[in-house]
């Protein structure tokens, strides 16, 4: 009887850490409030708002240069890829997922730099 006790004790306890570990995981669907670096306007501040399906990513795009969907989105073994039309061009956004927040690189023809980003802060009563 004891040993059914503790082997039943040991499977909730592996089971819980198992839980718990699958909590700390963090979604892309989301907003997303990022920061690029290295822009001809210097640093700016943008937001994603973020939708996951399998591995299409769907949303759109604000910053203080304008606002427009994704044309594109994929995510794939944390990988992030975006690609969005503004008036200044066709921005690709490439990101990877590590430890709740994402980071990667931009591009716009020949300009280049790099962004990252955290989830928000979900505001719920």
């Amino acid at each position: 009887m004891k040993r059914i006790l503790i082997c039943g004790l040991m499977a909730l306890t592996v089971f819980a850490s198992l839980a718990t570990a699958k909590e700390k995981k963090v979604s892309l669907t989301g907003t997303w409030d990022c920061q690029a670096h290295g822009g001809p306007q210097g640093d700016m501040a943008f937001t994603l708002n973020l939708q996951l399906n399998k591995e299409t990513v769907d949303g759109n795009i604000s910053s203080p240069l304008g606002a427009t969907q994704i044309t594109s989105g994929t995510f794939r073994k944390n990988q992030l890829e975006l690609h969005f039309d503004m008036p200044q061009g066709s921005y690709t956004l490439m990101g990877k997922l590590e430890k709740g927040q994402l980071s990667g690189a931009w591009s716009l023809d020949t300009d280049k730099g790099v962004w990252e980003g955290s989830k928000h802060a979900a505001t719920g009563k």
